[in-house]
């Protein structure tokens, strides 16, 4: 089924469909604020430039651009770009137009890459990968986030009477899949976290938990993970040397 996606087609048609900017529901809203902040808490402090991969609703330009640092907000889909240009109108902020397994910058010349709930997306997660990590300097750091052991569910389409995958995810990911997706000599370091623990979301914490800063909910939730290990995301570091 993957080998026959179109996926530049696809999301093409996806943005046109769905609007990545529309306010969530509120549970929704507290489980993306916490992966943002933790991808936030993981970008190098001194990093001048970022590359946001899929940038969708260009959440990463609107922090990062308040605080002086270049953004590249690329995606597959003009109209999220157009979108992410209208509400970030700063110079800090750039918008390119591309497929993100043929990214049209040089070797070495982005400090920080980030792709956000991206590759369960992808056909070719290790391409994927070696594209970003190409495109990363040396001392620089490419960040992901996926949904963590997500069990895929699948319906039958009405057209063309296939198993369609639901939510357009192809794969699903734990740390050891991840960590062994790239492993050439300029790999420096890896580093993985678990967060986003189930009981709490399926249970609406969120109406609570809202209220605490990053650091007293991130606490929390490693305590719920620690007692019921059932995390939602998975973040992993891969640092260039």
């Amino acid at each position: 089924m993957a080998e026959q996606f179109d996926y530049i087609t696809h999301y093409k048609r996806d943005a046109i469909e769905f609007d990545y900017f529309e306010k969530r529901l509120p549970g929704t809203k507290h489980d993306e604020r916490r992966v943002h902040e933790y991808i936030i808490s993981k970008v190098p402090k001194n990093t001048k430039n970022i590359l946001d991969v899929g940038s969708g609703s260009a959440w990463i330009a609107k922090h990062f651009t308040n605080n002086d640092v270049e953004v590249i907000s690329l995606d597959i889909a003009i109209q999220n770009l157009i979108k992410a240009k209208q509400i970030i109108n700063s110079d800090k902020h750039k918008q390119v137009l591309s497929d993100s397994l043929k990214l049209p910058f040089k070797n070495n010349s982005i400090e920080t890459i980030v792709a956000s709930e991206i590759i369960e997306h992808i056909i070719n997660p290790a391409g994927f990968i070696t594209e970003l990590f190409r495109v990363v300097k040396p001392g620089g750091a490419l960040i992901i986030t996926t949904p963590y052991k997500e069990i895929i569910r699948y319906c039958l389409c009405i057209h063309c009477n296939q198993k369609t995958p639901m939510h357009g995810h192809l794969h699903s990911f734990d740390e050891k899949i991840l960590l062994n997706l790239y492993s050439k000599n300029d790999l420096q370091f890896t580093d993985w976290k678990l967060f986003g623990n189930k009981a709490l979301i399926h249970l609406r914490t969120h109406v609570i938990l809202k209220y605490l800063p990053f650091s007293l909910w991130k606490f929390i939730d490693g305590i719920f993970n620690g007692i019921i290990r059932k995390p939602a995301h998975i973040i992993v570091i891969y640092g260039k040397k």
